[in-house]
């Protein structure tokens, strides 16, 4: 499979901003802000989606977003990503997708996908039956075991290694860590679930990490969409720092995920799937 050659967007842009202390102005500082612009994808040169994110690892996000939509299952069903050359020059915020097999897409459910916002992801485009229908649910031996005491280490794992946010406090994360605790991969954004897809997309894209023995954490809150994508990929363990809502609850509950929110400070809430958390 090819993949077009890593394009450097920035994630952060400097902005000016008068800052204001005890209602005293003071001069004209520079703000650094988290990046916002659409991205569409195409697959064989047919627009399928639009999504409002913070630029770079592009390809990652293209590969992770087919994979929860049922388009794609494994690296091999990708014969190349790149971006859309117009006039000679390449469009920085358009990625289309050749696929080994393109016969079997299903445009016509695929393409009622066309926006997405940053904020929402499946916004109710596909029904939870949809979904189910597409991604079996795990069964009791799927998954890692993993202890209470690594998944309280974390969300500090995840804090350290968001650069991005840490300059424009702008952004949500999303993190792979193995059973033990180990950071494998991160990903920031302005859309909570286009972290996902981008750390999703990496999996298949790198093939060198095994969804059945991982924790997907997320750095806000959880909600249907978070928890559809993980089955999607076939990861059995999805923390968060914030809540979840009730649909992701009942979710994981229904498809034999493992579901923690308010991971903080030592504390966790398990509302599914108890049973792969020792201690």
């Amino acid at each position: 499979m090819k993949i077009s050659g890593k394009q450097s967007l920035a994630a952060h842009a400097a902005r000016t901003v008068q800052r204001r202390r005890a209602s005293i102005a003071t001069a004209d500082e520079r703000d650094d802000l988290a990046v916002e612009e659409p991205l569409e994808i195409r697959v064989e040169g047919r627009p399928v989606a639009v999504t409002m994110r913070t630029p770079g690892h592009d390809e990652e996000l293209a590969a992770g977003f087919l994979i929860t939509e049922g388009v794609i299952a494994r690296r091999d069903d990708l014969k190349s990503i790149a971006p859309v050359v117009t006039k000679g020059r390449a469009e920085p915020n358009i990625l289309d997708v050749k696929l080994a097999r393109p016969e079997s897409v299903d445009f016509g459910r695929l393409t009622r996908h066309v926006f997405t916002t940053s904020s929402c992801g499946l916004c109710g485009k596909a029904t939870i039956a949809a979904v189910q229908a597409r991604c079996p649910a795990l069964g009791p031996d799927e998954g890692p075991q993993v202890t209470a005491k690594v998944l309280a280490q974390l969300p500090g794992k995840l804090g350290a290694a968001q650069s991005t946010f840490q300059l424009t406090g702008g952004l949500h994360a999303a993190g792979i860590f193995s059973a033990d605790g180990k950071l494998l991969v991160l990903r920031e954004d302005v859309g909570r679930h286009n972290a996902v897809d981008k750390v999703l997309g990496h999996m298949l894209l790198s093939g060198k990490i095994d969804p059945a023995e991982v924790v997907l954490l997320v750095s806000g809150r959880v909600a249907f969409e978070i928890v559809q994508k993980a089955l999607a990929a076939r990861i059995a363990i999805i923390a968060a720092i914030s809540a979840p809502t009730t649909l992701a609850v009942d979710f994981a509950r229904t498809n034999g995920q493992t579901l923690v929110g308010f991971l903080r400070k030592g504390r966790m809430n398990i509302y599914a799937g108890a049973d792969r958390i020792e201690g």
